[in-house]
């Protein structure tokens, strides 16, 4: 009886030995060192709170890339035997879903409806391996361009621009019905690589574009400054996906609040590492957005803002 009650009370403490053992593993794709970033200073942040700390329990493999290298580096995720993969745009989320259906995939961020995509079977049921956050980036891209052209309500031709028009077919639909709601018209360009830029500004300009909408991609995040110098230099009042890019020098940054997003990237993460299927956890898009005006650009491209505007804003820029 000694013996037994020996073991018995030992065992807990075996069991929570092994369990204090177990390492998880944490994959991540991204398409930006700027997405890898926010997620190592707040989604491993918040992950460390919830007891799931790198170097610890928790070992991450992140693999960052351009949409073309996507498939490729989706397969090394899958293959490290990753325990969940957090899985940045659209392009990302699509080469692990081609990969895998069984590997859980937190979406932070999708950009638009995930039924659609294809992605889950509903919103509050997503049924497969994929749930997470997505941006509602068609209709927070048309909020955009409302914002800009109360901000310039004097201008009739705004631009937007793309990745592809194929890959942003359903946001440039709604950017569509924003403009012809304002009363103006959309002039729609594309270019896929930082190296398009300088002339698709160009483009922009010859075709008499007053205004630009810099719609959700990870590329134009990351390539913030580029294009807000450009559109400085082509006196195109701009509106971009992020605060922060506002502070890189867009006219303005509208959109969800990241951090609060990337902290909840970190909840999914802990559900799904503590067994709860990814399938039955919902789909959650943004509560909080901010609007940020940059007055310094404002006087370089020799814009007066409306009183209006500046008093919506969460932050200007002086």
């Amino acid at each position: 009886m000694t013996l037994f009650g020996g073991a018995a009370a030992s065992w807990p403490l075996a069991a929570q030995a092994q369990q204090a053992a177990k390492v998880h593993r944490l994959g991540v794709l991204a398409p930006s060192a700027a997405s890898m970033a926010s997620i190592r200073s707040v989604t491993l942040d918040e992950l460390a709170k919830a007891g799931y700390v790198e170097g610890q329990n928790l070992f991450v493999h992140s693999l960052i890339g351009s949409a073309a290298q996507m498939p490729e580096l989706a397969r090394a995720l899958i293959a490290g035997n990753s325990d969940v993969i957090i899985a940045v745009s659209d392009v990302a989320i699509a080469a692990l879903k081609a990969i895998s259906g069984s590997v859980p995939v937190v979406m932070s961020f999708g950009t638009g409806d995930p039924v659609a995509a294809g992605f889950a079977a509903s919103i509050t049921r997503p049924g497969g391996n994929i749930t997470g956050v997505t941006m509602l980036a068609p209709e927070t891209n048309a909020k955009r361009l409302t914002l800009l052209h109360e901000a310039i309500p004097k201008a009739r031709r705004i631009a937007a621009l793309t990745i592809s028009a194929e890959r942003y077919e359903i946001i440039l639909r709604e950017l569509r019905a924003a403009a012809a709601s304002a009363g103006v018209e959309l002039l729609t360009f594309s270019a896929e690589t930082a190296g398009a830029y300088p002339a698709t500004f160009t483009a922009m300009r010859s075709a008499g574009a007053q205004a630009l909408v810099i719609v959700s991609a990870p590329e134009f995040n990351r390539d913030a400054e580029i294009l807000a110098a450009l559109a400085i230099e082509a006196k195109l009042p701009a509106v971009c996906e992020w605060s922060h890019m506002a502070a890189q020098g867009c006219l303005f940054g509208y959109g969800p609040n990241q951090v609060e997003l990337r902290r909840r990237t970190a909840d999914y993460v802990a559900r799904i590492l503590r067994g709860t299927p990814p399938g039955d956890i919902p789909i959650e898009g943004p509560t909080r957005f901010s609007f940020t005006v940059n007055l310094k650009t404002a006087e370089r491209i020799g814009v007066d803002l409306p009183t209006g505007v500046l008093l919506r804003a969460d932050e200007v820029i002086e």
